[in-house]
């Protein structure tokens, strides 16, 4: 899965209707100016801390940092921008809207002092699972074989007992659980950094919010949904974010866990009605579609319910609006 991830998404943009999928900062503006409000807001009652640092973890084209930022700007935040970025096809659309912003492989060189607001839209969900499968002769990892024709999944033969979390421990025979080790990683890491620096930081992606059983690995291409082993490197891998394990992976490492809602939710605790109904009256022949892209990112048959955010501050910052 990682390997295939990263030859997709360094030889293509794969946003938009001429893509693979289209995600919420591409629907509408409002997305990334909320995101940009509620940094700002929790930024000021934190104490309005210089230097202040915006990072956003696959930014895509950057639509989401240009929203955010510029709602920011309008409440006195004009932190340091800083994209963690690995394609070279999406980083060049990422330099002509944000010139001035600074690029990193990962985590590891983004600046040690003052506080990081960390935002990661569709980020955690391409990260590579791993799954068990419960056999007759116990746990196995759920590995790729082939059988002459066609890669098929295989179980393998060490026993993977010690990697199942306890909860599932007991189930039948047939059972996939799935967990993301570069998940945990990437969350501990944040964690870490808004302990040590400060800051606050939103992981908005498709997921639950409990432990649940069962393969979520999908592809997509062109907007359709295809078996994951059709076109290896050429469509988007991607699987459900267990937040509820997240979640606890950060509280462990001493930041405060903030929640975790609804995507509909959360926007509609931020104004989004309220900002769709002025945007519509500015522009009266484009109300039609503000109203619909509104609609997608907040309905429950839409992207309000499967979507979910999650939100980390450090231990010192106030509560946030939201949740």
């Amino acid at each position: 899965m990682a390997e295939s991830n990263a030859r997709y998404y360094s030889t293509r943009d794969p946003l938009g209707t001429a893509g693979d999928f289209v995600t919420a900062p591409e629907i509408s503006q409002m997305f990334g100016e909320l995101i940009g409000l509620w940094l700002a807001d929790l930024w000021i009652r934190a104490g309005r801390d210089q230097p202040v640092h915006y990072v956003e973890l696959g930014p895509g084209r950057g639509t989401l940092a240009r929203d955010a930022l510029s709602a920011a700007r309008r409440c006195g935040l004009t932190p340091q921008v800083h994209f963690v970025e690995t394609s070279t096809a999406l980083k060049a659309q990422q330099q002509a809207l944000h010139p001035t912003a600074q690029w990193h492989h990962d985590l590891a060189t983004l600046p040690t002092l003052g506080p990081l607001l960390i935002v990661a839209n569709e980020f955690l969900d391409a990260l590579p699972v791993r799954q068990l499968v419960r056999t007759c002769a116990g746990w196995r990892e759920r590995m790729i074989g082939h059988d002459g024709r066609a890669y098929a999944f295989v179980a393998g033969s060490q026993p993977m007992d010690a990697a199942l979390p306890g909860a599932f421990r007991d189930a039948p025979e047939g059972t996939i659980v799935e967990t993301c080790p570069a998940a945990a990683a990437a969350i501990g890491e944040v964690a870490e950094r808004l302990a040590a620096q400060g800051g606050a930081a939103l992981f908005i992606d498709y997921g639950s919010d409990r432990a649940q059983a069962g393969s979520t690995l999908q592809a997509v291409r062109a907007h359709r949904r295809l078996d994951p082993f059709a076109a290896p490197g050429e469509a988007d891998l991607t699987a459900h974010v267990d937040f509820a394990t997240l979640a606890g992976i950060a509280q462990s490492r001493g930041v405060r866990w903030l929640g975790t809602v609804a995507q509909g939710h959360f926007l509609r605790a931020l104004g989004i009605e309220t900002r769709a109904q002025n945007l519509a009256a500015c522009a009266p022949e484009r109300a039609e579609a503000i109203f619909a892209a509104r609609d997608r990112l907040i309905e429950e048959d839409q992207m309000g319910a499967l979507f979910k955010v999650m939100g980390l501050a450090a231990a010192s910052w106030p509560d946030a609006a939201g949740f």
